[in-house]
């Protein structure tokens, strides 16, 4: 299913990948703020798609690796890397969980997972404990991701329409990419798992990590309920050059992203 929508990413409005090459950052405002200065810093972003967000952190100065089970995608963020001119950046091919062994038991300052990683995963301790072996001792993970209760409203935003507390796996049959409904594709079976914040927290603690801040927006990336009103991103101290989205003035909000930051002694 990746594989084939890779070709559609790469060349969708939504990843805009000519305004990339010309030098957008695509990481949100508030992202940089709560990570700090990257400059010289090894970050391992992972499940990182075609790239975008890891070289966007290589262009705040990091010295990246990013990983990704899609061969497709990897070889479309080493194309990426190379026409805009981040020659260290380097991308591997390997499934999350085996990532401390494609990686020959490297370990880095901070470690990276960017929006719509976790519902990809069924065994949240297991990827926490993952993380935390592949992060250097004084190193940290920073998790920005889409927000678990957002995820369960109905389209209308007002009540919730699915169960927070599901566990089991949801599975999928759609045509189309988030970055094109409309597009045409034969490989469209997916499965995807719900995490509670609680489970996030604790599976981190779990695996011998200091929660340092959890941190909630009332912001997305995505347009996914009724009458959301488009905006840019001025979260942090300078913005960041993504679209947001958000409920209409005057309604209740909710939070629709969280942050998570979390060090190794």
């Amino acid at each position: 299913m990746w594989d084939e929508r890779v070709p559609l990413h790469t060349g969708s409005a939504f990843y805009d990948l000519a305004g990339f090459k010309a030098g957008r950052n695509d990481l949100r405002g508030f992202e940089p703020d709560e990570v700090g200065d990257v400059t010289g810093k090894r970050l391992l972003h992972l499940q990182c798609h075609i790239g975008t967000d890891t070289l966007s952190w290589a262009r705040k100065g990091a010295d990246v690796t990013g990983l990704d089970f899609s061969g497709a995608a990897v070889e479309a963020a080493r194309d990426l890397a190379a026409e805009v001119g981040e020659e260290r950046a380097r991308f591997v091919e390997a499934d999350v969980y085996d990532a401390p062994a494609a990686l020959r038991g490297e370990t880095f300052d901070i470690v990276y997972t960017g929006f719509g990683a976790l519902c990809w995963l069924p065994d949240l301790a297991r990827w926490a404990r993952t993380a935390a072996s592949l992060i250097a001792p004084g190193g940290f993970l920073y998790l920005a991701e889409f927000h678990p209760v957002a995820m369960c409203l109905g389209e209308d935003g007002r009540a919730f329409a699915e169960d927070y507390f599901a566990r089991g796996p949801l599975t999928y049959d759609e045509p189309g990419s988030y970055a094109d409904m409309s597009a045409p594709t034969r490989h469209n079976r997916s499965v995807e798992w719900l995490h509670t914040m609680g489970d996030v927290v604790s599976a981190v603690s779990a695996a011998g990590l200091r929660l340092e801040f959890l941190h909630e927006y009332d912001f997305t990336l995505f347009e996914f309920l009724d009458d959301m009103v488009r905006g840019q991103d001025a979260s942090g101290s300078r913005g960041g050059g993504s679209t947001v989205y958000r409920l209409p003035e005057g309604r209740p909000r909710v939070p629709m992203v969280y942050s998570l930051r979390a060090s190794k002694e």
